[in-house]
């Protein structure tokens, strides 16, 4: 999937906010690439990574036109230990990430995204990052009662998901016709609204949504983890990058694993963003695991 060309000039090396979007739809944030196996040596040459993320707080999102959040803080540590010192970014959809990390318009996907079979399918991911249950946003007081995705399905409450996110996966796999939201505000809008009765997402995002978001109609239902046919769906996120990027990976999985592993350091680096020894990674559930279907 590599490109052996590279734009005669680098786009502007820090895009946010409106400017990031629209310097995106133009088309200008296309990376440069190296041959196959060669990126870790070409990202250390520039001194910059260019990742896309969906603006999924506290993973990764703009706050005041800076690109912040827990993986975006990993990021900052794991790339900086391997020479690269700048993590720029690229706001993108949920749903376009993994396309738009095969187009080369960014080196790595910065999302907490679940590692699932039929996205291995596609990319490579690093090892788990984050382990995560699911919640669900509703009116406050909750109304119709609702507590996990079975409940949405039995009282037949109007969903709403992120295109591309593991919940819009669950409610297919269960038979609800949620209707998709590009980002989670979109999501609380449309409860607030009363287009949805109900917005799921993890509920790490869930609760720091409401909690940055004084006056807002809404509470929380206490996490769970969403049961498919029987079997409950372990929750693991982790970054994203191309097949073709072999040495890049393994770099970063070996200093990731020096975090994992130190519980303190661990949440030096993501405690300010809500996230706590639950959401530390459990050993036992491996990428290679999750991306066989196992857990």
């Amino acid at each position: 999937m590599t490109d052996k060309k590279s734009l005669p000039k680098r786009c502007a090396a820090v895009l946010s906010g409106a400017a990031l979007v629209a310097a995106a739809l133009a088309g200008c944030t296309k990376t440069e690439t190296a041959e196959s196996g060669q990126l870790l040596e070409s990202l250390r040459d520039k001194g910059t990574i260019t990742v896309g993320f969906a603006g999924e707080a506290p993973y990764s999102f703009n706050e005041n036109s800076q690109l912040t959040g827990a993986t975006v803080a990993l990021h900052r540590e794991i790339f900086g230990n391997l020479g690269i010192e700048t993590v720029d970014g690229v706001q993108t959809d949920f749903g376009a990430l993994i396309p738009g990390l095969q187009a080369n318009r960014f080196d790595a996907v910065s999302a907490g995204m679940s590692i699932l079979p039929q996205r291995c399918e596609q990319a490579a991911f690093s090892e788990p990052e984050f382990m995560y249950t699911t919640a669900l946003m509703v009116k406050s007081g909750n109304p119709l009662n609702l507590t996990d995705m079975q409940s949405i399905k039995d009282s037949g409450a109007k969903m709403t998901a992120m295109t591309g996110a593991i919940e819009s996966d669950y409610a297919s796999a269960l038979g609800i016709d949620a209707a998709q939201v590009a980002t989670p505000q979109d999501g609380m809008d449309a409860v607030t609204s009363g287009r949805a009765d109900v917005f799921a997402l993890t509920a790490i995002s869930l609760n720091w949504l409401k909690n940055h978001t004084p006056g807002a109609d809404v509470d929380v239902t206490p996490s769970f983890v969403a049961v498919i046919d029987g079997k409950p769906q372990v929750g693991a996120g982790g970054t994203v990058f191309r097949t073709s990027d072999p040495d890049l990976l393994a770099a970063y999985n070996a200093e990731l694993a020096k975090i994992t592993s130190d519980k303190d350091k661990y949440l030096s680096i993501v405690g300010e963003f809500g996230f706590t020894e639950r959401e530390l990674p459990d050993p036992q559930y491996t990428t290679a695991k999750l991306c066989e279907g196992e857990i």
